[in-house]
């Protein structure tokens, strides 16, 4: 074994280990879900199953989230959404994945793009779901903040991370306080540290992507919600003017995670894609 194998195998355990990498499901495509700000891969719980019957699913959790080796997370590293991008990539060579098909939520969705910029001949297509490239409002994108908005949040996450929390997470949620995805998703971030969720959650609302979604070579479906307080209407139809290879399908939910508020609408549109990109 060469030094640059043994390097690799060293790698191949630590990212494993590392990101918490659950795989099961057929030898089939693999299908690889990559979870939201503050999340973790059991979101996924609803509709990740729907697909094991005919491809081999990859869960994991991002550095720093979920069960995720958190001290890995190192502050100067992690900067960047492409360095996530890159434990992406990592993680499918280490796995020895081919032409695969990534599902990334919200800044995942974000994260999905860098990947496949990066690393095209790794993947297939891409499943968008909510994603927005950027939140603010600059010229004629409408990405669904003013400046001073985002900085509010920001400011408030800062201040006070886990009533923030609890806050805010019903509203993305798009469900009262006592809906069942409500109360998965202010769990899910009031267990994540909150110097990472700050650090993160930085990258994730201030972040400009637009440029990065019109250089994608790769074709992509983008799952819009019609009633979505992080990422409205106009987000996707922006995409979807600027992504040549993009399908956009619209689905009649309220909120930002439609794989927990209605998993049977998200996995059909999923679905769809996949079968309509095969036949």
């Amino acid at each position: 074994m060469t030094d640059g194998d043994t390097t690799l195998a060293q790698q191949a355990t630590s990212i494993v280990d590392r990101n918490n990498v659950k795989v099961r499901g057929s030898t089939g495509q693999a299908v690889l879900f990559a979870h939201g700000f503050g999340c973790d891969q059991e979101m996924w719980r609803f509709v990740a199953p729907a697909f094991e019957v005919d491809h081999q699913i990859v869960l994991y959790d991002l550095t720093g989230f979920g069960k995720s080796d958190v001290s890995a997370y190192d502050f100067n590293t992690y900067s960047d959404l492409s360095v996530h991008a890159d434990d992406i990539i990592a993680l499918c060579n280490e796995l020895n994945l081919e032409n695969v098909v990534l599902v990334g939520h919200s800044v995942s969705a974000t994260i999905a793009v860098l990947a496949a910029n990066a690393a095209p001949e790794k993947f297939d297509r891409l499943v968008l779901l909510s994603p927005s490239p950027c939140f603010l409002k600059i010229g004629d994108y409408d990405g669904g903040f003013e400046e001073d908005a985002i900085e509010g949040l920001i400011e408030a996450m800062e201040a006070n991370y886990l009533g923030w929390s609890e806050q805010t997470a019903p509203m993305i949620a798009g469900q009262p306080p006592d809906g069942q995805a409500a109360q998965d998703l202010t769990k899910s971030f009031c267990q994540t540290d909150p110097t990472i969720a700050k650090h993160f959650g930085r990258q994730t609302f201030l972040a400009d992507n637009r440029d990065d979604m019109t250089r994608l070579t790769i074709p992509c479906l983008i799952v819009q919600c019609e009633n979505d307080p992080i990422a409205p209407v106009s987000v996707g139809n922006w995409m979807h003017d600027n992504m040549p290879t993009s399908t956009l399908e619209r689905v009649p939910v309220t909120g930002h995670c439609p794989h927990m508020t209605n998993p049977n609408l998200t996995i059909d549109a999923i679905r769809r894609y996949l079968d309509a990109s095969t036949g």
